[in-house]
């Protein structure tokens, strides 16, 4: 029923000036759609982001947002000059060369925004 419609990703802050910062100048993402300081919606391939302020930020502990890119090492590299950090996990099946996880026929590096929402890069 559903297999025919875009998905939006949504995830809740706390503070939208701050998350704007870090979505806009450190991820790059453009604004298509703004409710002042309430929700903001960003364009990410074919699909959309919303960004929104809630009460609840940051109190999901699994990955909110993946992305879906060519090179998870060269993204890493340039996310890390703007001084974004990244997470590590033990998973099994899995190895670690710096920030980034190897298996399974893929590449992922995990970080999290100002609000600690967990969000990834993916390839495979």
């Amino acid at each position: 029923m559903f297999a025919d419609f875009d998905a939006i990703a949504t995830v809740a802050v706390k503070d939208l000036a701050i998350a704007r910062a870090f979505y806009e100048s450190t991820l790059g993402l453009k604004a298509i759609h703004n409710e002042g300081d309430e929700l903001v919606t960003y364009r990410c391939g074919h699909t959309s982001l919303n960004v929104y302020r809630s009460q609840f930020a940051g109190t999901n502990k699994a990955t909110a947002v993946a992305w879906s890119v060519d090179n998870v090492p060269g993204l890493v590299d340039t996310l890390k000059a703007k001084g974004v950090g990244f997470e590590h996990y033990d998973m099994p099946g899995m190895t670690r060369d710096g920030d980034v996880h190897s298996g399974h026929g893929m590449k992922v590096a995990w970080f999290k925004d100002p609000d600690g929402n967990i969000l990834n890069l993916i390839s495979t």
